[in-house]
């Protein structure tokens, strides 16, 4: 058994995906998807189902990897922005090298910033600088580095 992806639904896949190919370093794995009919209907369990999108490798894998799925439906249901104690999914989490620059190239690229950077010290396990932050689409990115 293995992870696989992780799915997001966008209102405009090409531009998300393109959020998280500059922002992250992303990588395109081949081919664009393009699906429709009774099977997809069958397997999620939505009538006359139609999506487009695109499976993104993440950074520090290969394209065998988990992916960051980015689709868009024909008809897609409006759900108001989560916050970070919103039951369920909750975010995706980078570690990166920098949080603070990081965080300034996410939201040049069309992000924005929900906490401040912040540090902490986790007894026995290190200190982590951290922020949340929204994608484009309001989704929440959480961005780490562990010391």
């Amino acid at each position: 058994m293995r992870f696989a992806h992780t799915n997001i639904v966008s209102t405009d896949w090409r531009v998300l995906a393109d959020f998280y190919i500059n922002t992250f370093n992303c990588k395109v794995v081949p081919p664009i998807r393009k699906q429709r009919g009774a099977w997809l209907d069958a397997g999620t369990g939505v009538s006359n189902a139609s999506l487009e999108g695109v499976h993104l490798a993440l950074p520090g894998h290969s394209e065998n990897g988990p992916t960051l799925e980015i689709y868009q439906y024909r008809e897609i249901a409006d759900l108001g922005p989560a916050t970070p104690n919103t039951r369920g999914f909750g975010h995706i989490a980078f570690e990166v090298d920098d949080v603070a620059m990081l965080l300034q190239v996410l939201i040049a690229n069309g992000g924005k910033a929900v906490g401040r950077v912040t540090k902490r010290t986790i007894e026995g396990v290190g200190e982590i600088t951290f922020v949340y932050a929204r994608d484009p689409e309001g989704n929440l990115i959480e961005l780490q580095s562990w010391q």
